[in-house]
C-alpha cells in the first residue's frame, strides 16, 4: 500500500496535479456539468420546486447517478431543506420506516412500529408547518424489495391539503423501470410524475472536455495531458461511460508516468484497456502482457 501511495504521489507531481483527478469516489468537486447530467439535474430540481411527490432518475452503471445524487443533496442542504438519504435501500418494509425515523433523528429504541410511524408523521408535519421542504433521496433504488417500494408509496401518502410532507427522488439502473412495471407496483409507478435519464458521453469532444475539467479540478495547469489520438481511443474503449473513463484514464496516467512522458498517447490508453476487463477494446492484449509492461514501467520509477 505504501509503494502504491508513493507511485500515485509521483504520478501527480509528474503531471502537475494536487490530487488524483480520476478517483471513483463521488466527490462533487469533480462534478462535470455534462448535457445529460445538466438536463437531469434541472428536471429534478424543477419537479421538487413544483411540489411533485415522486421523481425518478435512471441511468446505466457508471453514468453518474451517485454523483448527481450527491450534488442534489448538497444543493438542497444549502437551500436549508431537510434531506434524508438512503444509500443502500435493501431494507424490509418495517426497516424503511425505522431508517426514515433515524434520518429525522427520532428515537426508535424500544418503540413499536406504529409509534414510530406516528412520530415520523408528526415530525414531517412540524417541518411543513415551519415551511421546511423534506426530500428523501434513494440511491440504487432498483435493489429495493417490492414490499419496501410499496411501503415507500404509503410513506408518500403523508400530506396536508396544500402539500406533500415528503418528496422522494429514486436513483436507479434501468432495472428500476422493469421493476416498477410489475402489476403490484402500478400505483407507485403512476405517482412518478418526472423521469430523468442519464447517458454516456456522446462524443470525443465531450470526453475531451470531461477529462480537462477533471484535471483542472485536480490542479493541472498547462498543456493538454491527453493527446487527440488518446482521447479518440479512450472514447472507443470506454463507450463514454464516465466511471470506466475514470478507471482507464487513471491507469493511462500511471503508464505515461512510468515511461516519463509529458502527454498521454493512444498506446498508454491501450495498456490501460488491456489491464481492465470491462474495457470495450475490440482486441485486447493478453492480461499477462499488459501486466508485464506495466511492471516494466514501474521499474523505471
Amino acid at each position: 500500500m505504501e509503494a502504491l501511495a508513493r507511485l500515485n504521489e509521483g504520478c501527480q507531481q509528474h503531471f502537475g496535479l494536487q490530487q488524483p483527478p480520476f478517483t471513483l469516489t463521488p466527490n462533487t468537486r469533480f462534478y462535470v456539468d455534462l448535457p445529460a447530467q445538466r438536463q437531469a439535474y434541472e428536471q429534478v430540481h424543477y419537479a421538487l420546486a413544483s411540489g411533485e411527490g415522486f421523481v425518478k432518475v435512471v441511468g446505466e452503471v457508471g453514468t453518474g447517478k451517485t454523483m448527481l445524487c450527491r450534488r442534489l443533496l448538497n444543493q438542497l442542504q444549502q437551500q436549508e431543506c431537510v434531506t434524508l438519504y438512503l444509500p443502500n435501500p435493501q431494507l424490509s418494509a418495517d426497516g424503511l420506516w425505522l431508517a426514515l425515523a433515524r434520518e429525522l433523528e427520532l428515537s426508535v429504541k424500544g418503540r413499536s412500529l406504529a409509534t414510530v410511524q406516528q412520530a415520523l408523521q408528526q415530525q414531517l408535519l412540524q417541518h411543513a408547518q415551519q415551511g421546511r421542504q423534506v426530500v428523501l433521496l434513494v440511491d440504487e433504488a432498483q435493489s429495493m424489495p417490492k414490499a419496501t417500494l410499496e411501503a415507500l408509496r404509503l410513506v408518500s401518502n403523508l400530506e396536508t391539503e396544500q402539500q406533500k410532507l415528503l418528496q422522494i427522488v429514486l436513483f436507479g439502473q434501468p432495472e428500476l423501470d422493469e421493476l416498477l412495471q410489475q402489476p403490484g407496483l402500478r400505483q407507485l409507478q403512476q405517482r412518478i410524475t418526472t423521469t430523468a435519464r442519464l447517458s454516456p458521453l456522446a462524443s470525443t469532444e465531450m470526453l475531451a472536455d470531461y477529462l480537462q475539467q477533471r484535471l483542472s479540478a485536480a490542479g493541472h495547469r498547462g498543456m493538454q495531458v491527453f493527446s487527440r489520438d488518446a482521447v479518440d481511443y479512450l472514447w472507443q474503449v470506454s463507450g463514454g461511460v464516465p466511471r470506466l473513463v475514470n478507471v482507464l484514464a487513471g491507469k493511462a496516467l500511471l503508464a505515461g508516468y512510468g515511461q516519463g512522458v509529458a502527454q498521454i498517447q493512444r498506446t498508454h490508453v491501450a495498456l490501460a484497456a488491456a489491464d481492465t476487463e470491462s474495457a470495450r477494446a475490440p482486441k485486447r492484449a493478453p492480461l499477462w502482457w499488459s501486466a508485464a509492461v506495466l511492471a516494466a514501467c514501474m521499474v523505471m520509477l
